[in-house]
């Protein structure tokens, strides 16, 4: 298919440009994946392509995540969603950090994976995560559970009042929330 035969052209980065629904500049071709630039993942490409089918055929459907996790599958795994804490900085944010090392984990002790580590990004006065990141074994498995408390808002409490399988890599998130409302604790106390 040569380029604009059907009015589509490509950008100056050579990606195919959609709107919110991936259809293209011709309104009955949609695009979606590696043809559309950022994110180009696997994952967001499903759930690109799904939007996009249940919009050609007139079905009900949702919009695009705003937050999705990134995977890189090296070894150790690493796996992230949010915000750094450089861009909850340059965004203003008072914000507080938790950390849980995998050696301080029990799961962690047992399989002999005692590297690695997980970090919480909080907001320090609303207690609402801003992001996560994970680098260890099964990190791109338990990166869904902060996705999903962050999808609906969650506050860092969420980790620490829930019960999570003992031991599991999962209970990282707990230790880490336990950290994080420490830190925002102490910056509470005068003096």
């Amino acid at each position: 298919l040569k380029p604009g035969r059907v009015g589509i052209e490509p950008n100056e980065y050579t990606y195919i440009p959609v709107n919110e629904l991936f259809q293209t500049s011709a309104p009955n071709i949609y695009a979606v994946g590696d043809v559309i630039g950022w994110p180009s993942l696997a994952a967001t490409s499903i759930t690109q392509g799904r939007l996009a089918v249940l919009h050609a055929l007139k079905k009900k459907s949702s919009h695009f995540p705003d937050r999705f996790p990134f995977g890189i599958y090296t070894i150790p795994e690493i796996s992230y969603i949010g915000l750094t804490e450089e861009e909850a900085k340059g965004k203003g944010f008072n914000y507080e950090t938790g950390r849980a090392e995998y050696r301080e984990s029990p799961r962690g002790q047992i399989s002999g994976d005692t590297s690695g580590m997980l970090k919480l990004i909080a907001h320090a006065e609303t207690h609402e995560i801003l992001g996560a990141h994970i680098i260890g074994p099964a990190a791109t498995e338990i990166i869904h559970i902060v996705q999903m408390v962050m999808q609906h808002n969650g506050k860092i409490e969420m980790f620490t009042e829930n019960i999570f399988n003992f031991p599991t890599y999962s209970e990282l998130f707990k230790i880490a929330a336990l950290d994080a409302l420490s830190r925002i604790n102490r910056k509470k106390k005068p003096g």
